[in-house]
């Protein structure tokens, strides 16, 4: 069954990180499974209207500035004529969004279910249920969820955290877990430096990525091994306190800060370390990791979120979110480092090219896609049944938001009637049309 899929998130390239290059990757996949697939972000500076990536990738940038964060202001009903316009034109019959961060990935899925278009989301991230962001967060997410078709996690830590948040049955909950190219991230040994032991961190320096925690392991690594040292690239609040740590211990020689590092870039750094370090609070998966792996670093991790889940035991060492811990699992990685008794980079890069594809992930969403497509709909009244078992107050809330986005629907459908918009050209059909046979691209 092809499907006609809009992927909708906040977080999408020009911007770079996790989320972004995985609806990138997802949707080319898809693509070359033969199905439509469009995507649908907010305007990056100057980059707005439509713009065109590799496969014929259709990228709707919508005219809205973000507000904080990367992500546009929430405003639940102003984004339904252009996400319903979209959607009509492109004959869209699955709606996709990603992160629970993303105002418009989830108003996006609102819009859909008003519309009766399936939808599914993937959750990217883990939450707490303590402190108020993470409370309003999790309300605005149970609203949400509570219309959508299916969800999708990256681990089997985000799925539980995601049931338990989201307060949805588990059998609507699937997990696909993230994919690297394995052929951008090989290995190399050429690279390194024979005479070090060279510890590689890849992270955006802030307080839940543990750059404190990063802080407080250099010293004492470095005055335990004095063959070890470090590469450092990413960038954030955090950095000051790794620099005062290089003053004040002068480990100007052994701490090299490479600042922000383009994703392309970012194999050239991985293949000069032997061992990777990731200091992480919490993690949904940790793509960087199995990155790190498939370039054939021995990784050491603290044993937070779905990260257990991530690699087998002889490719990771894994440690308590604590200074001794991660000592402790660093004097073990490099003692095996110095023995030889680490698994071969070849071996390492084989075992993650056949594990984690995006072929793979592509072949596994399908068949979400396909399940919610085959399932009855559900009505408008079963809709507002579930707003209604959010919250004594919360639910009724929510029932008015649902109806007062439905009228709003008949308004636009009343003011911009569904059979007078014009259908948007599939441009996979520009690039090869055929008639009898023929290719007219090159018969021309």
């Amino acid at each position: 069954m092809k499907h006609s899929i809009c992927m909708v998130s906040d977080f999408f390239y020009p911007n770079i990180g996790g989320v972004e290059s995985h609806i990138y990757q997802l949707s080319q996949c898809l693509i070359e499974r033969g199905h439509k697939v469009i995507v649908v972000t907010h305007a990056y500076g100057n980059r707005s209207g439509i713009r065109y990536l590799s496969n014929g990738l259709k990228v709707y940038y919508l005219p809205i500035q973000p507000v904080y964060n990367q992500c546009i202001l929430p405003t639940v009903f102003t984004t339904l004529p252009v996400i319903r316009n979209i959607l009509l034109r492109e004959s869209i019959n699955i709606v996709h969004g990603h992160s629970a961060f993303s105002a418009l990935a989830l108003e996006s899925i609102f819009h859909a279910r008003t519309m009766n278009v399936k939808a599914v989301f993937t959750d990217h991230s883990l939450f707490g249920f303590a402190d108020l962001s993470s409370i309003l967060t999790n309300k605005i997410l149970k609203f949400s969820l509570a219309g959508v078709n299916h969800a999708i996690c990256v681990s089997h830590t985000c799925k539980e955290n995601t049931v338990l948040r989201g307060k949805i049955d588990p059998s609507d909950v699937s997990v696909i877990p993230n994919a690297v190219d394995a052929s951008v991230f090989t290995p190399t040994s050429t690279e390194r430096d024979p005479e070090k032991i060279t510890i590689v961190v890849m992270s955006r320096l802030v307080y839940r990525k543990g750059a404190d925690l990063l802080a407080s392991v250099i010293p004492e690594i470095c005055s335990r091994h004095s063959d070890v040292q470090f590469i450092i690239g990413g960038d954030g609040p955090k950095r000051l306190a790794i620099e005062e740590v290089r003053e004040h211990f002068q480990l100007h020689d052994r701490i090299r800060l490479l600042g922000t590092v383009g994703h392309s870039a970012v194999r050239q750094v991985l293949v000069r370390g032997d061992i990777f370090l990731n200091t992480s609070l919490t993690e949904a998966f940790c793509i960087a990791i199995v990155e790190a792996a498939s370039c054939g670093l021995q990784v050491v991790s603290t044993s937070v979120g779905g990260i257990p889940e991530v690699l087998p035991p002889d490719m990771i060492q894994l440690a308590e979110p604590s200074a001794t811990s991660l000592v402790e699992s660093l004097d073990k990685a490099i003692a095996k480092r110095r023995n030889c008794q680490l698994l071969s980079p070849d071996g390492a890069h084989d075992w993650v090219r056949k594990t984690y594809t995006w072929q793979n992930v592509a072949e596994r969403t399908e068949i979400v896609y396909d399940k919610i497509s085959a399932a009855t709909e559900v009505t408008l009244a079963d809709r507002l049944h579930r707003y209604n078992k959010c919250g004594l107050v919360a639910g009724k809330i929510f029932i008015f938001i649902a109806a007062l986005n439905y009228l709003l629907l008949i308004l636009c459908n009343w003011i911009s009637p569904v059979q007078n918009i014009d259908l948007a050209i599939d441009c996979r059909k520009l690039r090869r049309l055929k008639t009898g046979g023929v290719n007219l691209e090159q018969s021309s």
